[in-house]
C-alpha cells in the first residue's frame, strides 16, 4: 500500500508544476509572438537602439562577460580589456538589429522614456551596480508619481515585452561578445 501511496504522490507533484506552468507562459509566448519580426524597418531599429542606450546596454555586456567561464584570470582580463575598447555607441549599433527583431517599436520608445525616468535610473543604477547574490536584489522603492508611471498600461506591457525577450537580448550580448573577442 505504501509503494503505491508514493507512486501516485510522486505523479502528482511532478505535474503539479507542469499544469501551473502552463498558464503563466502563454501570455509572453503570445507577447513575444506578437512582435517578432524577420526583418525590422529602420524606424525600429532606431527606436530600439534608442532604447538599449538608455537601458546601458555597454553595463549589460560587461555583466555578459562577467558571468562567462574563462580558463584563467589572463583571459578574462583580456575580454574585459577588448570590451573597454569598444565604444558604447558600437555597442548599441550592432544589438540593435538583432534586438529589434523581438521588440517594437512602441514597446522601445515606451522603455526608452522609462529608463530616461529618474526610477528607471534608480533601477539601472542598483541592477548594474549591486553585488552578486544569491536572490536579486529588491528593486527601488517608487513614490507616489512613480507608482502611478509604473501602472500605465503603455509600459506595463513594455515591461511584459522586454521581459519575453530577455533571453534573445541576453544570446544576442553573448553573440557580440564572442564577435567582439575574436577582433
Amino acid at each position: 500500500m505504501k509503494p503505491i501511496y508514493a507512486l501516485t504522490m510522486a505523479a502528482l507533484l511532478a505535474g503539479a508544476p507542469l499544469t501551473q506552468a502552463a498558464p503563466a507562459a502563454a501570455p509572453a509566448a503570445t507577447v513575444a509572438a506578437s512582435t517578432t519580426v524577420a526583418t525590422p524597418d529602420a524606424a525600429r531599429v532606431q527606436a530600439v537602439q534608442a532604447m538599449l542606450e538608455a537601458m546601458q546596454s555597454e553595463k549589460m555586456m560587461r555583466s555578459v562577460a562577467g558571468a562567462s567561464r574563462y580558463v584563467n584570470e589572463e583571459q578574462r582580463a583580456s575580454v574585459f580589456a577588448k570590451l573597454d575598447k569598444v565604444p558604447p555607441q558600437e555597442i548599441y549599433k550592432r544589438l540593435a538589429l538583432p534586438v529589434a527583431r523581438v521588440i517594437g517599436v512602441e514597446a522601445a520608445n515606451e522603455l526608452s522614456a522609462f529608463y530616461a525616468s529618474d526610477y528607471g535610473k534608480r533601477l539601472l543604477q542598483q541592477t548594474y551596480n549591486s553585488r552578486a547574490s544569491m536572490f536579486p536584489p529588491e528593486p527601488p522603492v517608487p513614490n507616489a508619481a512613480e507608482k502611478k508611471m509604473l501602472k500605465k498600461p503603455a509600459l506595463v506591457q513594455a515591461r511584459k515585452e522586454l521581459a519575453a525577450a530577455d533571453a534573445t537580448i541576453r544570446h544576442e550580448a553573448f553573440a557580440l561578445l564572442q564577435a567582439i573577442i575574436k577582433k
